[in-house]
Order: C-alpha cells, then structure tokens, then sequence
C-alpha cells in the first residue's frame, strides 16, 4: 500500500506509465486527457506529470477498461477454459461471469471443479456461477443432479461467485422446494436469472424469489417489462441468437436505462471469436446501431461489474484493477494492447508471455453407449398429423408444428423435399439404452446425418437427419470415442470433432478448434443443411425450459404446457 500511495502522490515513480490516450471514463460518460498510473496490479493515478519506469506512448489511441463477460457458457466455444482465454484476452476481455452448467450437468460436480482449477492463473478472470438447475428439469436427465446441499458446498469450497442462471422458471413460479432451497444455499450472492417470455403475474412471481436479471429477453417489450419489476437485463448477442439490436432499443430511448443493462455472450464458438471478436464486437454493434459508444462501453465494462459487486473493476479509477485496453476508437473498437493486473498480456491481436497451462482433473470414464438399431428407430404412423419441431434461424424459440407425416410402408419418415427430418436423442451418461425419436423441421437437412454430444443442457447423444441408417452411423461415430459432432451419409462418417473433455470441450488450441468446427460445418452443408451454426441450433433443441416444443432422452418436452407431449397428438 506504501509503494501504491507513494506513486499516486507523485512521489516515486509508477511501474508503469500509460501516456497520451484518450482515457473513457465510464462513469462520467466523458474523455479525459490524463495520464494513467500504473503500480502493482492496480491504478495508481490518473493525471498529468506522472513519472513510470516504463512508459507507453499511446497518443491517438483510447484506453478504455477491461471488458466483463456478464454472462456466457465457456463449453459452448469448444475451447478448454484457459484456451478460451487465450483466445478472447487479445479482444480485450478481461473478466467473465461463466456458468458452467453444461459440464455440471455431463460430470457433475468434478466437471465444476476443472473449470474452476483450469483457468487459475488465465489472463482471464473466469468467475463461476454455481449450477442452480442440474438438470435443468425434471424431464432431463443428468450426470448426477446437484441439489441444495451440492450448491451449499460449491459457493463454501470458493468455487463459484454468483448462481448460476435459474432455468427452471416453472418451478420457481409454483414455489418447488427444492428449487427455493438451492436458492437460499446460494445465500447473498447475485442470482442470475432464465425467463424466457415470463410475464404479468408470472413475472411478479418469478421476481419474488429474488433471481435479478435475465438473458433471455427477444424483443424490447419483453425486456421494458423485466426492467420495470427490478430485474437486470442482459442483452445477448451470442452466436446463434443475436438479440443485441433489437433490445438496444430500451437504452438508446431512456439512456438511465443503461445502469440496469448490460451486453453479455450466453453461446458463440472459437470460430465466431476468430472471426468477429468477444465483447469487442458488441461495442462495435451498439455505436453502430447509433448509442453512444461511452454508453455501449459502460453495458461491457462498468454495468456488469456493478451487477456481480466487483468493486475492484469496471472503470479506471485509483485503487481499481490495473485490468486496461487500449483501442484505436470506440467505435471500430481495433484491440491494441490488453494489460490484466498491471502485465501486458495481449498485443497487436496476439497474446504476450504465452499460452496458460491447464490443470488436469480425472473424469470418470465414459459410459460405454450403444445406439440403436435402423430397426429400432421405425416409427409406426399412428395419427394423420404429428408434433413437429419447428426451427427458425436466428431464434431460439422453437414452435411446436402440426403436419402430416410422409409415410412409406406404414412408417413415419424423414423427407427432405418438405424439410422433414428425422430426430433422435440418445441416454448417455447411464448407459441406459434410453432413446427418443421425433421430427424436427427448419434444418434444411438434404440428405445424410448430423450428430452432436453438446446438446443442451442434459448433453446427451442428439442426431438428426434425413435417413436413419446415417442416423445410425453418427450415433455410432459419437458412441466410438465418447462425445463429439459428426457428419454422416448412409454408412460413411464425413467429418468428425471429437470432444474428450466431457463431450463438451476439445484439448486443441482456439485457432485449431475454430478450423476443425470450420471444416464440420462446410460437411454439414454439403448434406444441405443451410443454417448458421447447425451444431449449436441442434444442441438447442433439447433445451427443456425454452419455449416451446423441445425433445430430450425422456420424451417430446414442451415446458409451456406442462411437460411431455406425443408425437402423434389425439
């Protein structure tokens, strides 16, 4: 504290002096022509005439504060957590909120314990939400659930910062025990919030148990309505559902809106961070939607730290985190340099002082999954009109279709011609055998199979496809080497990612990674599939708690009318 003091007076000189930036100040919402202080790991000073034993040239830039992840799902990149933040430091993120319920949900509470051991020491600070819903209902079925007495334990062995994204709305709406027990384990710690659509009483209801924000508003109605019952909103724009434009309305009409809003992540992939950036590409999104990049900068940097009590972060200030980026302008937002804790770990796009070396937990090894036969994956027309999960592009809401099936010889098939496909989840954390068959349409399948061991939240064996002998073959591939995506045609595997982390995450480096989930995607649309991200939209559809109709190992799912459907409706 003496050296700290002794540099903010002037009197000895700084460790580091950044000089001739235009310094954002988020708090005032202004530029400021000062030098900035730089001692230890934190901000000594900021002003005129500091002296530093190195001294950064920065005339023509702009330093601005390290950028927060207020919400995103590290498992989603692909990328083992010190990989990721290799890959999103040079983008000027300094801080994560992660929620790692997706390895909860695959390992239980050994996969919460890697993430947590994994990126100590990463130019990232990676802080972790306890997992609230493991599973994320009652009709997915996880690794091992985590109930109150394991969240208890996650928050007292130092693990996690905040709860993790209460997805069962349904169950905190009707008061379920166990839920509000796990609520009240958390204790007084932020609790993130998952209200897709939850409105009027529902929502008074929902905000009663004392969950504070949401990322999973669609439209700026939506997102009004939450801020006007006390909650935070996150305004996502991840990979396959960018809602970021379309909620910015909401600030850019009452800009006071900004100190209860924040830009978060939720899903992206190593080949989105390669190719737009991490909290860098919302900046550039909201200045160009016309809000004032200040402003946009406070919803990245400022407002997230308020939300999650990082006292120590979000702006640059005396005693703050030395936690800095220097851009070239707020609005394109072009990373220079990244200092985290006072060390240069980024420059010119590219980390400095090397990669982070990731700590190893055992896993339990995988259940030996055997997928079903072509035989066993018939099924019987047994209505003149079926449950058809709908896809949009872009949204990740679904819509429960009514059709007619195409049936060959009494079955119910796939048929491209009518963007039918056929789609099965298999059991794979028990071995159980356990699968479910439906129909999905909006994937643009042509011909052949795609599979995926992401698949939300419960990670079990998802495939879909526009013939089941190709079904077959993906399951089989995913089945081989214990999780991963996989492309199929007939009885030939056409590209593969494999995924020894949990199913989840791969142990290659981000730019690896981005070019393997490249190449699968490019197979992928060779069979027709046209959407962006096929894998992440497929893993989607056997989210439970998203409107509306899902299919997870249990059965057809749609939350908003209570549970399991048929595929062939009465």
């Amino acid at each position: 504290m003496n050296n700290l003091l002794a540099a903010a007076r002037g009197d000895r000189p700084a460790d580091i002096v950044i000089r001739g930036a235009r310094v954002a100040n988020v708090l005032t919402l202004e530029y400021e022509d000062v030098d900035v202080a730089l001692c230890g790991d934190k901000i000594a000073g900021l002003g005129k005439g500091y002296e530093g034993k190195t001294v950064v040239d920065a005339r023509g830039a702009v330093l601005i504060p390290g950028m927060i992840d207020g919400h995103v799902h590290i498992e989603s990149t692909l990328l083992a957590p010190p990989v990721f933040a290799d890959a999103v430091a040079p983008h000027g993120t300094t801080a994560v909120m992660a929620d790692p319920h997706e390895i909860a949900n695959a390992l239980g509470m050994r996969g919460v314990e890697y993430m947590y051991l994994s990126s100590r020491g990463a130019p990232v600070d990676v802080f972790l939400g306890a997992p609230s819903c493991v599973p994320a209902s009652d009709f997915e079925t996880p690794f091992d659930p985590l109930e109150m007495s394991a969240v208890r334990e996650m928050f007292r062995r130092g693990w996690c910062q905040h709860l993790g994204e209460v997805m069962n709305f349904p169950a905190v709406i009707n008061g379920d025990p166990a839920l509000w027990g796990k609520l009240e384990a958390a204790g007084d710690v932020p609790l993130t919030g998952h209200a897709p659509g939850v409105s009027g009483r529902a929502l008074n209801a929902y905000a009663l148990s004392g969950v504070s924000s949401d990322h999973e508003c669609v439209g700026p109605e939506e997102a009004l309505e939450k801020l006007r019952r006390g909650m935070w909103v996150m305004m996502r724009e991840g990979a396959s559902f960018p809602n970021l434009r379309a909620l910015l309305t909401v600030v850019k009409e009452n800009p006071a809106l900004a100190a209860r809003c924040m830009a978060v992540t939720d899903d992206i992939t190593a080949r989105y961070i390669a190719e737009a950036g991490h909290m860098d590409v919302k900046v550039r999104i909201m200045a160009e939607e016309g809000l004032n990049p200040l402003l946009a900068l406070r919803l990245v940097t400022f407002s997230p730290a308020d939300y999650f009590r990082l006292r120590d972060r979000g702006a640059i200030a005396p005693g703050l985190r030395a936690d800095l980026v220097l851009v070239d302008d707020l609005r394109s937002c072009r990373v220079d340099k990244v200092w985290k804790d006072g060390r240069l770990v980024a420059e010119d796009g590219r980390r400095v002082g090397g990669l982070t070396s990731a700590s190893s937990v055992s896993f339990p090894p995988a259940a030996r999954v055997t997928p079903p036969t072509v035989e066993q994956l018939a099924v019987p027309a047994s209505g003149s009109m079926m449950n058809v999960i709908g896809v949009t592009e872009g949204d990740v809401l679904t819509r429960t279709l009514r059709m007619e099936p195409t049936v060959r010889d009494g079955l119910a098939v796939a048929d491209p011609d009518r963007d039918l496909a056929k789609i099965v989840v298999l059991e794979r954390h028990h071995a159980t055998g356990r699968f479910t068959v439906g129909f999905v349409s909006g994937l643009g399948i042509g011909r052949g199979a795609v599979a995926s061991s992401v698949a939300h939240d419960a990670h079990h064996f998802v495939a879909a496809g526009a013939d089941d002998r190709s079904i077959v073959t993906a399951l089989t591939r995913l089945g081989q080497t214990g999780g991963g995506l996989a492309v199929a045609d007939g009885e030939s595997v056409r590209g593969a990612l494999d995924l020894p982390i949990g199913g989840l995450m791969t142990n290659l480096d981000a730019a690896s990674a981005a070019r393997a989930l490249d190449d699968i995607e490019r197979r992928a649309g060779a069979l027709g599939v046209g959407i962006a991200h096929p894998f992440m939209v497929l893993s989607f559809l056997c989210l439970s708690v998203i409107p509306e109709l899902r299919i997870t190992d249990q059965g057809y799912v749609d939350i908003t009318q209570g549970g399991l459907q048929p595929l062939f409706p009465k």
